[in-house]
């Protein structure tokens, strides 16, 4: 699918104001892009998503820095080369390499507005055919959507719990929302 420019650098510039629907529009039009050029370099589907995910949190925390004399899709997959990269340096590295840098990220938070599509679809199912369709999800989708709306924990919380960065849990959520939204679409149909 292309998307007209124009309607990109509308929805970046809406997203740099941490416009959360903005957000979803970039994640769902190039998420499989971005997938899809991590499993041919991974050719592992559970690193080709871990990939994906912290693509886009790198994006979304650097969206401000992207200069809109390049192209977007371009950015993006090379933002997941690099942290492809580094995390084959990593791999290579000795023990000490595992210490985290963490401490000097910043991250910039997605805002919560209104509840989105996914939201509202998953507020409005009974819970016995909920728990049905959330066990459908991979593993790491089933955690984090438990976390948020069964524990009731905030972003920060969640990020503690699973030791990743906040922004890579935003976007692991919004992921699983999109997904959980699709199964109980797909069953409804």
């Amino acid at each position: 699918m292309e998307i007209n420019n124009e309607v990109l650098l509308k929805e970046i510039e809406k997203a740099k104001k941490g416009d959360q629907a903005a957000y979803k529009f970039l994640l769902d039009s190039f998420w499989v892009e971005v997938y899809s050029f991590q499993l041919k370099r991974t050719r592992n589907e559970a690193d080709a998503e871990d990939i994906t995910i912290q693509t886009f949190s790198k994006a979304f925390d650097k969206l401000n820095s992207f200069n809109s004399d390049y192209v977007f899709k371009t950015w993006l997959i090379t933002i997941s080369k690099n942290i492809h990269i580094d995390l084959l340096r990593k791999k290579k590295a000795s023990i000490r390499a595992n210490t985290s840098d963490t401490s000097m990220e910043y991250v910039h938070e997605i805002m919560d507005e209104a509840p989105s599509m996914e939201d509202i679809l998953i507020n409005e199912q009974h819970l016995a055919q909920l728990l049905s369709d959330i066990k459908e999800l991979k593993p790491p989708y089933q955690e984090v959507i438990n976390l948020r709306y069964f524990q009731e924990k905030s972003y920060k919380e969640i990020a503690a719990h699973l030791d990743e960065p906040m922004s890579n849990i935003k976007v692991k959520l919004l992921r699983a929302k999109k997904l959980l939204a699709q199964i109980i679409e797909s069953r409804k149909a």
